[in-house]
């Protein structure tokens, strides 16, 4: 699934190609994508006309900001936007298409068809679901140590569980999760309340800074990511434990060893994470 990197790489690539342009029609051929309003032709008539001003991000989901109507999109595992010429031919995957009044069309590719789309009124879509069931991302102001911290003495769930919640803090994933705790020192299975503050605080640099990276690498291509323009991520090439199972540590030498906590295959290193 595309973590915060890859979603924020998406969002910079796209806006440098449909910003400003104007919707003359949508085509839907996945009705179960549309969340919100929940009639197809209900959520085409809404954008009919509305000139596409800017594209935000919360954690894993795209804002685009129309000029009166905001559409939130989650690409869930495989979704993927990209701008073509009318003129070339649709995909079987393309379940909707954003038709332009210049005659170019934002498709939206989706093998397993999980992907969703809600419209709102502009400024009505940080009040309700699912924007407002998020926590701060992670370079966000108010994801804190102490705002962090705070939430970790709350519960007794495994961290990497703690990390995975997006209510806690938006845009992690597996891939980031286990590269953060990695540098962070800290093994997956502890109790979240038994951190103390300057672990807490080291853990909460350790996300923002792999979270940083990633971004600035285009994000990471595992299976079939690719940004708003076609082209891979390649933070890949940075991972120290993600998909390193019997590999040897950077660090240590000790070879990488892959568990299953809180559901999710994850990988550490059993020396530099006791």
């Amino acid at each position: 699934m595309p973590e915060l990197p890859e979603v924020e790489t998406v969002r910079q690539t796209l806006k440098q190609l449909v910003l400003n342009k104007e919707i003359k029609d949508v085509s839907i051929y996945w009705d179960n994508i549309i969340k919100r309003p929940l009639e197809p032709m209900d959520f085409k008539a809404w954008l009919q006309g509305q000139r596409l001003i800017d594209i935000e991000r919360k954690g894993k989901f795209l804002i685009f900001q129309f000029s009166d109507i905001s559409m939130v999109s989650h690409l869930r595992m495989e979704g993927k936007f990209g701008l073509y010429d009318s003129s070339l031919p649709k995909p079987k995957h393309t379940h909707v298409v954003f038709q332009f009044t210049d005659g170019s069309e934002l498709r939206y590719d989706d093998v397993r068809k999980f992907g969703t789309m809600h419209l709102f009124q502009k400024g009505e879509e940080w009040k309700e679901k699912p924007l407002n069931l998020l926590g701060p991302d992670p370079f966000d102001p108010l994801f804190t140590v102490d705002y962090f911290y705070n939430k970790l003495q709350k519960t007794s769930r495994h961290i990497k569980a703690v990390l995975l919640d997006q209510s806690v803090v938006a845009g992690l994933g597996n891939i980031y999760v286990d590269e953060a705790l990695y540098r962070a020192r800290i093994h997956p299975e502890r109790t979240a309340k038994e951190l103390n503050y300057g672990e807490a605080a080291r853990l909460k640099e350790a996300s923002t800074e792999t979270i940083l990276e990633a971004v600035k690498k285009g994000g990471t291509t595992i299976r079939t990511y690719l940004n708003g323009q076609g082209e891979m991520g390649m933070f890949q090439q940075e991972l120290k434990v993600y998909g390193k199972e019997n590999i040897d540590c950077v660090e240590c030498g000790t070879p990488i060893l892959k568990l299953k906590v809180s559901g999710r295959g994850t990988h550490i290193c059993p020396q530099c994470q006791q």
